[in-house]
């Protein structure tokens, strides 16, 4: 018996409705250990719910013109396949707060929530750093930098050597009776961002 996954179906694409590039300028940041993932028991690339520990929040940041950016990419290992993920985005402001929070995202690990702006897909809303969480590896600021206004160009991605045994998992979570839609996880999501 083998132990690797097999394909069992195939695609085309789309006329009706063609995918479209980039993610919504919003991310949703959560600290690792403040949310507890519930995974689909059926497949493994769907969270279904997410519980705060006590009161623990998720952030979110908010951007504008496409500001923010996301990467996935497959490496081959010994062990089999694992993926690199990757966050670019901008943080248009410079004080005390906003600089706390990057040395808080460079020595903890954070996941994030992502929306694609394709969103006829059971993947439109997706996590990263599901397992091993995501990292801040580059936080650059250039005060002559008109077009950020003298803000940051920030990157989360996996730490070191820690890359996700998955792509980035699909995000679906049902209201309180019915099935997950689109409405019901961006619902589920905002209900755990911090005031």
């Amino acid at each position: 018996m083998s132990i690797y996954n097999k394909i069992n179906a195939g695609f085309n694409l789309g006329t009706d409705e063609p995918i479209t590039s980039g993610i919504e300028d919003v991310i949703y940041i959560f600290n690792a250990d403040d949310i507890v993932l519930t995974y689909d028991t059926t497949n493994p690339l769907i969270v279904k719910g997410l519980t705060a520990v006590s009161n623990a929040k998720v952030y979110k940041f908010e951007g504008t013109n496409n500001s923010f950016n996301t990467t996935s990419k497959l490496t081959k290992t010994q062990v089999g396949p694992r993926y690199t993920e990757e966050i670019d985005f901008n943080i248009a402001g410079l004080s005390v707060e906003v600089k706390a929070q990057l040395m808080a995202m460079g020595y903890g690990r954070v996941r994030a929530i992502t929306v694609n702006n394709y969103n006829s897909s059971d993947s439109a809303i997706e996590l990263f750093g599901a397992v091993n969480g995501l990292i801040l590896t580059d936080a650059e600021r250039n005060a002559a930098d008109e077009s950020l206004d003298g803000g940051y160009k920030l990157k989360l991605t996996n730490p070191d050597k820690m890359k996700e045994p998955y792509p980035p998992r699909a995000v679906s979570i049902a209201p309180g009776t019915g099935t997950a839609t689109y409405a019901s996880t961006i619902a589920a999501i905002e209900a755990l961002v911090a005031a």
